[in-house]
């Protein structure tokens, strides 16, 4: 089971910003900067580990009675798999790659959504990027409806390098953005990878272009868009149904 924990104290957090585990976020009490705090701040600047500046207050909630000197760690227990960890899961299965690749997708929400259609699609796995997304937290994990359970996430160190390594292995990889070629028409029964972009920019330049191709969903009413969630909900879905289909 994924679960988020708190971690409290000045010592224990530069540990753990010094270990190998994954850390999701730093909680700086608001006007400390002093001794062992600034080498926490670099620790996590290092690593890409956000810190956010909070009252007193929060921490003291968070720290639920311990002492927090000023600082807490949010560090994610779920387990994280390599991306060929995600190829062999499909060949365990006697199936074609099916993935789906978050660009920056920064809404807890939106990324438990994502891991919950992922699974009801039979998708093999999701892909995210250790920096500049949000990670496998409780809220993800509440928000997926327990599919965190049975959907393997792996963390990367570059989306766009990571996409490589899928084409090298046979696997086509789609960008789904507002200006591509409806995905209706495009045959998703192979092995592919879908690309989900973040909230705000949607797929980045850089990895858009590693992508094969960039498909598009067709709009029919007023509104333009939809949630990058409810998007690849539709994507994934369609692609499932092409893939089994008899």
């Amino acid at each position: 089971m994924a679960e988020e924990r708190a971690l409290v104290g000045r010592n224990a957090v530069l540990e753990l910003l010094r270990s190998e585990k994954t850390v999701d976020k730093i909680l700086l009490q608001r006007g400390l900067r002093e001794g062992s705090i600034s080498l926490i701040v670099a620790e996590a600047k290092r690593r890409g580990v956000p810190v956010a500046e909070v009252d007193k207050r929060k921490l003291d909630s968070v720290a639920a009675g311990a002492v927090h000197q000023g600082v807490a760690a949010y560090a994610s227990e779920v387990k994280y798999y390599s991306v060929d960890d995600l190829l062999e899961i499909a060949e365990s299965r006697g199936e074609k790659p099916f993935l789906v690749i978050c660009d920056g997708v920064n809404d807890p929400h939106n990324l438990g959504a994502i891991i919950r259609s992922a699974d009801v699609a039979g998708a093999h796995g999701v892909i995210i990027p250790k920096r500049g997304s949000v990670g496998v937290t409780m809220t993800v994990v509440r928000s997926s409806a327990g599919a965190t359970e049975y959907v393997a996430v792996a963390k990367v160190s570059n989306i766009a390098s990571t996409i490589d390594h899928l084409k090298e292995k046979g696997v086509w990889v789609y960008a789904l953005e507002a200006d591509g070629t409806d995905f209706y028409s495009e045959d998703l029964s192979g092995a592919c990878a879908l690309v989900l972009g973040s909230e705000g920019d949607g797929v980045s330049r850089l990895v858009r272009e590693k992508c094969d191709f960039c498909l598009s969903i067709p709009m029919y009413g007023r509104v333009n868009s939809l949630n990058v969630s409810n998007a690849g909900a539709v994507v994934m879905m369609e692609t499932a149904r092409q893939r089994h289909k008899k």
